[in-house]
C-alpha cells in the first residue's frame, strides 16, 4: 500500500465530507427529513439531545462500515475513508455543536477572524426558523462575505 495514496485517499474524504454535508443540509435537513432538523431550528423540547443528532448518527454508522470492511473483508482503501469520515465528523462537532451552539461551555474566548465570520455565517443561517429560504449550508467554509469586516 503507498501511503501516499492512503493520505490523499483520508484528505480527499475529509475535504469531501464538506460538500456532503452542505448537500445533506439544503436537500435533506431543508427537505424530505425536515421533521428530524426542525428542532434544531425551532426548539420544541427541554432535551440536550436533538432528533437532528441522528444525522451524526448515521455518518458515524458509514464509519463503522467502513472499518468493519477494513478489518473483516481487508478492503484497505476504507480505513483512511473511514477515519477521514470520522475526522470531518469531529471537526463537525467541534465547530457546531461546541464552538458556535455552545453545548459543552468551551471555546467562548475565540475571536479570530475565521471564528467570527463561521459565526456570523451560521447566525444567518437560523434566523430562518423554517426550511425554506435559509442560506449557508456549508459548516467548515462559508461565504467570503461573512469574513469581511471580522477584524
Amino acid at each position: 500500500m503507498n501511503i501516499v495514496l492512503w493520505i490523499l485517499i483520508f484528505l480527499g474524504t475529509f475535504l469531501g465530507m464538506e460538500g456532503m454535508a452542505w448537500f445533506t443540509h439544503k436537500y435533506i435537513m431543508h427537505g424530505f427529513l425536515w421533521s428530524l432538523h426542525k428542532d434544531h431550528h425551532q426548539k420544541d423540547h427541554s432535551s440536550w439531545w436533538e432528533r437532528n443528532d441522528l444525522f451524526f448518527v448515521f455518518y458515524a454508522a458509514v464509519s463503522i462500515g467502513c472499518f468493519l470492511l477494513w478489518r473483516y473483508e481487508n478492503v484497505w482503501f476504507t480505513l483512511p475513508i473511514g477515519l477521514g469520515i470520522l475526522a470531518y465528523g469531529i471537526a463537525y462537532f467541534t465547530v457546531h455543536d461546541i464552538f458556535i451552539h455552545q453545548r459543552f461551555k468551551l471555546f467562548r474566548n475565540a475571536h479570530t477572524r475565521y471564528a467570527k465570520g463561521l459565526r456570523r455565517a451560521h447566525k444567518i443561517h437560523h434566523k430562518h426558523l423554517g426550511k425554506e429560504d435559509s442560506e449557508n449550508f456549508g459548516m467548515l467554509l462559508v461565504p467570503f462575505k461573512y469574513f469581511k469586516n471580522s477584524k
